[in-house]
């Protein structure tokens, strides 16, 4: 692991004041570790048992408990055997090499910037809104528990995202909580006189002081920016003030801060890393700013250091539709362009732009600044990835929309963050809390050593604990929204822990369709109350503040839970988060998942429940079109509809007679033992097979793999011999720029052969050398990628096939015969020739994307 500059040491004052025998008590509450290791919790709740169980958070715990208290655990040697214990324990944690030493080795890759507007690693640390912050908490925890050499940048916001609340009528609220920051699990990072160190920027007539704070999440570094110091301005103390808040321009001084500022903040702690990885184009300005600091440090101009800062740069785009893309009018970017782009900024200006849009005039494009700034680009599930080669295609004229450069990693989820302790006790056969870091073969021989005993009984307990705690949190909120005692009351009466549960939380939005289930009331009412196989439903959700149409939808949820006949059975719960989440996931039979295809970009709350013995019931879309089996879920979305409306009603329809055909079925369907062997059995397939498939394990060395090992042997030599090689990149791009349109294909000759097809064809080059370009014979892949039709057999593959270069074509200057023969059965019309620029240090088309083709 990367371990912090001099220049970056921690407060050693900061906060707490403990007795000299429980010192240790304070690194193991700002060690986030906790979020979802939890041997300590026995120590914690010795501490003080009510202030545990309503907060579990032990900073907050350790900040309120009395000083008596402390001084006589302070002189109780069980808890201090205990602490010692617990202390020893992390000490081994942090100092064991981790997967990624035993792999690769520390040489391989010298760190990973993974930079995000939000970050969800618990309760403790309200930074985020949802399933984008809580994908880069769960990345985190995998790097520590892995050792992948990788810290976090983000923003520390004074409010953060909103708490929800559902008034008398049914109507979201929102509240605002300011996040104090000495409350925080967070620590001021000091420079090496021991004041705080800031990061500075430059405003349009004033500097921007930002303060920076770091979370330790068990070996991996959060660097937090935060620009509530007193001596800014108050406007510019709100800019880390509400995450996907504010005007338009707030939000572009957001992302100001978090891609310059936190690039900045990387060089001054960490200036090892060599891979800036995207999560999300809202720190897009970071390669601006890497690509200048490498132009005044190596001596070399802005279009060259971007030809070596591509090569360590890494995105990752999570956006299923391009209108959900960050942009900003050129008036508003001209206000801020010295901030965002430093000294130089006219010229760095003008290259970013070219960048940023596919048209003169267009606002600037965040996600494609970050997708040409990129060496790798890539969605997070395998639909994802070809939905947004559709909507970068633009970036890439005339090219194949199958060669647009997004790939993807499929999103996985922390399993040990997620898994309950009922699942804990199954799984740990496998290898303790080290079972997650390993391949999938260990968890399988382990899943399939239980007895279908053994899971039925871990499934009743799981759904018996989420029972127990939703009644509690629905008493606290009918108590808050001002109901009288007896309403409250009923909360205690709520589900019934034999009954089949279903779960449904997720953002209330249009695209999301979360009142799919809503619509036709008759048949969901006969599906709840059946005498036979009844059924209970838990909801949850939050609309954004300025989403009306989804706060009409949590109305509407919340009217249908006041029904008489199935208030028992239906309970929609306000304020979704983390933690309400953990509970969900844990204990809810069915997930239930209902997205308008293909704008669910992958959507991991149906991993979580893997692990806990829950199944999907989804829409085949994100990651439920890879994973989904008849024999591990349900799947809806069978139907093509003409339009929207007529597709809401045939998934809603099929999503009813799953519901009563196959799912109620399958779970009521008891043997004389009063075990439901097909139901367990697709549990086991589930647990078995997809967590480790869908864990975030699989997802990062997904990444190492596919994206920051190559990316950082690029950088590396691209940096050589004083950049030598991204001179002679920028030098090839500028002659390829200047003569591509001197290039002339002539008139093939095709010939027919017994296996194919041979080709011959005159290219005349202009003012492009050949060693420059590549000639090749190119068809699109037919739709059934039948095995043995070559070229592009397989989906993503280049489909395409090199010429040779022969002898010059007579009388012509710079012009060459190119021939080749491809083996395939498909007829000639299907071929045709083309031109792509060529260099063994290039990424073709992803670093520039000329093509010519045949006319």
């Amino acid at each position: 692991m990367a371990s912090p500059a001099p220049i970056a040491a921690m407060a050693p004052c900061w906060g707490l004041a403990l007795p000299p025998p429980l010192a240790a008590l304070r690194d193991l509450a700002l060690d986030l570790r906790w979020t979802w290791s939890h041997r300590g919790d026995a120590l914690w709740e010795r501490i003080d048992a009510e202030l545990w169980q309503r907060t579990h958070n032990p900073w907050i715990l350790l900040e309120d408990v009395p000083a008596a208290r402390l001084a006589a655990l302070a002189a109780d040697p069980g808890f201090l055997a205990h602490l010692d214990a617990l202390a020893a324990e992390r000490r081994a944690y942090l100092a064991a090499p981790g997967w990624f030493a035993e792999t690769h080795g520390r040489a391989a890759l010298a760190g990973v910037a993974y930079f995000c507007l939000e970050f969800g690693l618990g309760e403790a640390l309200p930074l985020y809104a949802g399933g984008l912050g809580v994908l880069a908490g769960d990345y985190l925890k995998t790097a520590s528990d892995l050792g992948v050499p990788a810290i976090g940048v983000g923003l520390l916001y004074q409010e953060g995202y909103f708490r929800q609340m559902i008034d008398a009528t049914g109507w979201q609220q929102e509240a605002y909580p300011y996040n104090e920051p000495t409350m925080m699990p967070v620590q001021p990072v000091l420079d090496q006189a021991g004041t705080r160190l800031h990061i500075l920027l430059d405003l349009p007539g004033r500097r921007l002081r930002l303060r920076v704070w770091r979370a330790m999440v068990g070996r991996t570094a959060l660097y937090l920016l935060d620009s509530n110091d007193a001596l800014n301005t108050p406007v510019d103390r709100g800019i880390t003030g509400k995450l996907y808040g504010g005007s338009t321009e707030m939000r572009l001084l957001q992302e100001i801060v978090l891609g310059v500022g936190g690039w900045r903040l990387v060089e001054t702690i960490h200036p090892e890393i060599e891979v800036c990885h995207l999560n999300e184009g809202h720190a897009a300005f970071a390669l601006l700013e890497r690509a200048r600091s490498l132009s005044a440090r190596l001596g070399i101009g802005f279009e060259e250091a971007l030809w070596v800062s591509r090569a360590g740069t890494v995105f990752t785009t999570h956006t299923p539709v391009e209108a959900g893309f960050d942009r900003y009018p050129m008036a508003l970017l001209e206000q801020y362009r010295h901030a965002a782009m430093g000294p130089a900024a006219e010229k760095i200006a003008a290259i970013a732009l070219s960048l940023a849009r596919t048209e003169r005039g267009a606002p600037v494009n965040m996600a494609f600044l970050a997708l040409r700034g990129s060496f790798i680009s890539l969605g997070v599930s395998a639909l994802h990835g070809a939905v947004s080669r559709r909507i970068f295609q633009p970036l890439f004229p005339r090219w194949p929309e199958r060669e647009v450069p997004v790939g993807h990693v499929t999103n996985g989820v922390h399993m040990p963050s997620w898994e309950s302790p009922e699942a804990d006790a199954i799984f740990a056969p496998a290898g303790g809390e080290a079972r997650w870091q390993r391949m999938a073969e260990p968890l399988r021989d382990v899943i399939a050593a239980v007895d279908d005993a053994a899971l039925w009984e871990m499934r009743g307990r799981s759904r018996q604990r989420l029972v127990t705690a939703v009644r509690a949190r629905l008493g606290r909120h009918l108590t808050g929204r001002g109901h009288d005692p007896a309403m409250v009351a009923r909360a205690e009466s709520v589900l019934d822990p034999n009954t089949l549960t279903l779960g449904f939380a997720r953002r209330f939005t249009g695209y999301k369709r979360p009142n799919l289930l809503l619509a036709d009331h008759a048949r969901l009412e006969r599906l709840l109350g059946d005498q036979h196989r009844p059924m209970q439903l838990v909801v949850a959700g939050k609309a954004h503040p300025a989403d009306e149409e989804g706060k009409r939808m949590i109305a509407e949820w919340v009217a249908f839970t006041a029904h008489p006949e199935f208030w028992a059975r239906v309970v929609f719960l306000e304020d979704y988060d983390i933690a309400l989440a953990q509970e969900l996931v844990q204990g809810v039979d069915v997930w239930i998942n209902t997205p308008r295809r293909p704008w669910e970009a992958c959507g991991t709350s149906g991993m979580k429940v893997i692990a806990n013995g829950g199944i999907n019931l989804s829409m085949l879309d994100g990651w439920w079109a890879e994973g989904f089996a008849p024999d591990l879920g349900f799947a809806i979305g069978a139907t093509t509809a003409p339009d929207p409306a007529a597709q809401d009603a045939a998934d809603a329809a099929e999503l009813y007679t799953i519901l009563e055909r196959e799912v109620a079925p399958a779970f009521y369907d008891r043997d004389p033992a009063g075990i439901p062997r097909a139901w367990i059995a697709r549990i086991r397939r589930g647990m078995a097979v997809l967590a480790p498939r869908f864990s975030a394990t699989r997802m990062l060395r997904d990444y190492l793999e596919q994206a920051y090992l190559p990316a950082s042997a690029a950088l590396r030599r691209r940096l050589a011999d004083g950049a030598a090689a991204a001179r002679s990149l920028r030098a090839w791009e500028r002659r390829l720029r200047h003569g591509w349109k001197s290039l002339h294909i002539g008139a093939p000759d095709m010939t027919a052969e017994a296996d194919g097809w041979s080709c011959h064809v005159p290219v005349y080059l202009g003012e492009i050398a050949a060693e420059d370009v590549r000639v090749e014979l190119y068809a699109d892949p037919p739709r059934s990628d039948a095995p043995g039709d070559a070229p592009g057999n397989a989906p993503g593959a280049a489909p395409s096939v090199a010429l040779a270069r022969g002898a010059p074509v007579a009388g012509a200057v710079n012009g060459f015969t190119y021939a080749g023969r491809v083996v395939t059965t498909r007829p000639r019309r299907d071929f045709t020739v083309r031109i792509v620029p060529s260099h063994p240090e290039a990424r073709v088309p992803a670093e520039l994307p000329l093509i010519r083709w045949q006319e």
